[in-house]
């Protein structure tokens, strides 16, 4: 590990702070996307190699922004088993009721520091988006788009590919059978060109 990766990580924060402050959801989305383009390209901790395809992302669709209150589920305990950080907990604290799309559970990183995590693999996975699937919020990192009390911004336009998608020198959570919904969510970043 080197302080670059945790300038990624700050950058990272700093970019979703910007995004939280922007009042309209889709100046938001343009200049998360921007920022990313951004990082993807030209930090020395990028899963995108120089001279690699930037992702392409999906057109904004407004339908797909939601305010959700999570709501409970039982609990439930998840262990991902990760090649380079060993064996990754989490805990089911919650779900978020997409509608017309499906519910996702909400984890918490049992681990130090703890974290909010939602990822999601959708109809889409496989054939537009990556087949592992793709992250909506992930705090360890910095990416949350906020919300209410018990509640949590969730807009698919934001979803993103983790960075094993791109090197599989990273290893991911992926999504596992509590965030994984049939529709198709044709929105965010689309599959790597490279095809990892």
């Amino acid at each position: 590990m080197s302080l670059s990766l945790l300038d990624w990580r700050r950058q990272v924060a700093a970019l979703y702070r910007r995004v939280r402050d922007e009042p309209d959801p889709v100046a938001a989305w343009t200049r998360w996307r921007a920022g990313r383009e951004d990082l993807l390209r030209d930090h020395p901790d990028s899963p995108i190699r120089r001279g690699e395809p930037l992702p392409a992302y999906a057109s904004y669709d407004p339908r797909l922004r939601f305010e959700l209150p999570v709501l409970s589920a039982p609990p439930h305990r998840w262990e991902a088993a990760t090649a380079t950080d060993g064996v990754v907990p989490f805990e089911r604290i919650g779900r978020v009721e997409m509608p017309g799309l499906g519910s996702l559970d909400v984890w918490w990183l049992g681990s130090y520091g703890g974290g909010v995590f939602v990822p999601i693999r959708d109809g889409s996975s496989g054939t537009t988006t990556y087949g592992g699937g793709r992250y909506l919020i992930d705090t360890v990192k910095g990416a949350d788009l906020g919300g209410g009390d018990r509640a949590l911004v969730v807009d698919l336009n934001f979803a993103y590919n983790p960075s094993c998608a791109y090197d599989p020198a990273w290893a991911c959570p992926l999504a596992p059978a509590g965030n994984v919904i049939a529709a198709p969510v044709e929105a965010g970043e689309l599959a790597p060109a490279s095809g990892h």
